[in-house]
């Protein structure tokens, strides 16, 4: 007797639509398989998410702030013996072409007390420094309180804080007097954070002719500044030392402040690099989670499938089915990681002040790699449920 019946065949969308019977009957189930693959996909976007914010406000800041300083320093010489720069360095390095702003600070020797009553051992980890009037608008710092330095202030016993010095004094307004050695010094002002040079926010600052009037300062810089066009920046970074110290230009250290924030760019870099890495390593798990799921769902409905191939559903139907809800089950986890991946970028650089960047890639690849979990993940469950002989899995308890 000639049979003519067909195999029978389900379209793509009767395929989801099984699948989705399947994973409904076991929701609980579900949702925690879905939730190690969340877990790993909203690591891997908030990871990169934050990277990538963290970096393009870095870039702002470095945008903001310039990267046409730099700095240099007096070094020790051969014998290990403190080198001074000269007293003409700022001048020195004004005559070359391409610079357009100099100026200088200088160590001096004055310990600073909160009041005349306080024991002179106790200064607060606060140090003093000489300042030239035009280091501010140098280095493009701004004052918070009060005022800065201006010509008659530099020569009298007036002092302007930095942010970290007037905390750790106490200082909150202009006005107030602080002891510098033995001599009352009035605080004209205090800074904001000077973030190109972080170290100005521990001093105390005073002009350069106050230093020798009243600190026996000796006239020589310690530290220089130079700003000069973006495009000479590397021109004037070779020839600074010489140019400050003519023959003995090894005791002058020369830097650019904005390379420590690139340089904490690249750090960024490799922590997201390991970070991804965790991510990875959940997703995986997410995936052994999904695998397991399947497995025990082929087990639990081996009835389902018997009776499935005895009314004519092929091996590669029942294949696609359980593969289906293998990619629906890894599908469900993606998506709920991306949107958890994304809010968590964006709640932490709404309160880091950061603009949020979720890179289209990372989602994308995020969803891709879910999908390619589902797919490994599903496979054997597929293949095993299709290998069930139709008589065996009607007679399965």
């Amino acid at each position: 007797m000639r049979n003519d019946l067909k195999p029978s065949r389900l379209s793509v969308r009767d395929m989801l639509r099984v699948g989705a019977v399947g994973l409904r009957a076991r929701r609980a189930r579900v949702v925690l398989s879905a939730l190690g693959i969340a877990i790993g996909i909203a690591t891997m976007v908030a990871v990169v998410g934050l990277s990538e914010s963290s970096r393009a406000d870095l870039m702002a800041q470095l945008d903001r702030l310039g990267t046409n300083l730099l700095t240099a320093e007096a070094g020790e010489d051969a014998m290990g013996g403190e080198i001074k720069l000269p007293e003409n360095a700022v001048a020195m390095v004004e005559r070359v072409g391409p610079v357009r702003y100099a100026t200088a600070t200088a160590d001096v020797d004055a310990r600073i007390r909160r009041s005349d009553v306080v024991p002179e051992e106790r200064t607060a980890g606060v140090t003093t420094q000489a300042a030239r009037i035009d280091l501010l608008s140098t280095l493009g710092g701004e004052v918070d309180k009060g005022a800065w330095l201006n010509p008659v202030g530099e020569r009298l016993p007036t002092t302007v804080l930095g942010a970290v010095a007037a905390d750790r004094l106490g200082i909150s307004r202009a006005g107030e007097t602080i002891m510098m050695n033995d001599t009352r010094v009035v605080v004209v002002g205090i800074l904001k954070p000077i973030e190109l040079v972080p170290t100005l926010d521990r001093v105390a600052l005073v002009g350069f002719p106050a230093a020798e009037r009243y600190f026996g300062f000796d006239g020589h810089p310690t530290t220089l500044f130079e700003r000069s066009t973006d495009a000479s920046v590397e021109d004037v970074r070779a020839i600074l030392a010489r140019t400050i110290s003519p023959g003995n230009e090894a005791g002058v250290k020369v830097s650019r402040p904005s390379d420590a924030l690139a340089a904490k760019a690249a750090t960024d870099e490799g922590l997201t690099t390991l970070m991804l890495g965790l991510g990875a390593v959940a997703l995986l798990v997410g995936g052994v989670g999904v695998a397991n799921t399947m497995v025990i769902s082929v087990l639990e409905r081996r009835q389902e499938i018997g009776l499935r191939r005895s009314l004519g559903a092929t091996r590669n139907a029942i294949r696609l089915q359980f593969l289906t809800e293998s990619l629906l089950l890894s599908a469900l986890g993606g998506a709920a990681g991306a949107l958890l991946g994304v809010a968590a970028t964006y709640g932490f650089a709404r309160v880091q002040g950061w603009t949020a960047v979720v890179p289209p890639w990372s989602l994308a690849g995020g969803l891709a790699a879910t999908l390619l979990i589902g797919v490994v993940a599903g496979l054997y469950p597929a293949v095993r449920a299709s290998r069930l002989h139709p008589t065996v899995a009607l007679n399965a308890a």
